[in-house]
């Protein structure tokens, strides 16, 4: 027999609820995850939690992550340095309320963040070897789009060449996004594919928005993370909900156009639009500062499906 304080101490050390303990059949859901602590080093942290996770997946024989994205996931931006910089400053300056950020505008020459450059390439690292399936949508690079442009309203570019540089950026980030899915693997764009890459999968659906849902299987351990305060995941492994959860995925990914190695037609027309509404957000502000813009690559000569 044990009491109630020992059942606490063990629900707490295996993160298990009290009703999956006792087996008790109820609508309770647990859920595991950090939250903002408002500390100095909370964005650090929000790395170092990142990390830990995808350090987690890894451990696992089999393993495989995926997507039901809102927004471009994180991991994208970093392999660029001036675009990861801007995400760092308007996280830390408009999710994470830095202090230090309140009165400043963002300036390439004088935001670094070279001291989150360490564990930015193990993530990266770490995220290259995981099989991944991502579910986008058009809407999916709108976020980071809506934040240059506020920002550029708000008078937070301290110069109007920053935001160009961001646009241009952001191009080479959908660039390398679709020689990913033409290749069917996951790199580093200036590595280039190594052997240890692991698959990627990408598909489209025009009707459904996702919500930056995050799924794992790992082994025979499924979880769901999810997005909760702009940046953070909380995460169960409650089976009933994973359950539903994976249901949900399989039906959308049935309902879903695969454009990752195969759907040449569609892969090209979907980042032709992708590139289309950075073009147009790159002449509107280059039309407000006289800057000539960045000539648009001709990809109306698309080809037949193969």
């Amino acid at each position: 027999m044990i009491n109630l304080e020992e059942i606490k101490k063990i629900s707490l050390h295996f993160k298990i609820s009290l009703d999956q303990l006792m087996n008790l059949n109820s609508d309770a859901i647990l859920f595991h995850g950090k939250l903002n602590d408002q500390s100095e080093n909370r964005f650090k942290s929000w790395l170092e939690d990142m990390l830990n996770q995808l350090e987690m997946v890894n451990k696992h024989q089999h393993k495989h992550i995926y997507f039901l994205l809102k927004d471009i996931p994180p991991f994208y931006h970093f392999y660029y340095k001036d675009l990861s910089y801007f995400k760092f400053f308007f996280w830390m300056k408009s999710i994470l309320h830095y202090e230090r950020f309140k009165n400043e505008s963002f300036d390439s020459k004088i935001h670094h963040f070279e001291e989150y450059d360490e564990i930015i390439s193990k993530i990266l690292r770490f995220y290259n070897k995981i099989p991944t399936t991502e579910i986008w949508n058009l809407e999916s690079n709108n976020t980071t789009l809506r934040q240059i442009d506020s920002y550029q309203e708000m008078g937070i570019f301290a110069n109007p060449s920053d935001r160009q540089l961001i646009y241009k950026q952001l191009l080479e980030m959908v660039d390398h996004l679709e020689k990913q899915a033409e290749l069917g693997k996951k790199f580093h764009p200036i590595l280039g594919l190594e052997p240890d890459n692991a698959p990627y999968q990408l598909l489209v659906n025009e009707f459904i928005l996702g919500d930056n849902t995050f799924m794992a299987e790992l082994d025979d351990i499924r979880i769901t993370y999810l997005n909760h305060s702009v940046l953070y995941l909380i995460g169960s492994m409650d089976p009933k909900l994973n359950g539903a959860m994976f249901d949900c995925l399989e039906n959308l990914m049935k309902k879903s156009s695969m454009i990752s190695t195969v759907g040449e037609k569609e892969r090209i027309r979907f980042f032709k639009k992708l590139r289309s509404k950075i073009h147009s957000s790159m002449a509107k502000a280059a039309a407000s500062f006289n800057i000539p813009p960045v000539a648009q690559a001709d990809t109306d000569n698309i080809p037949a499906e193969s």
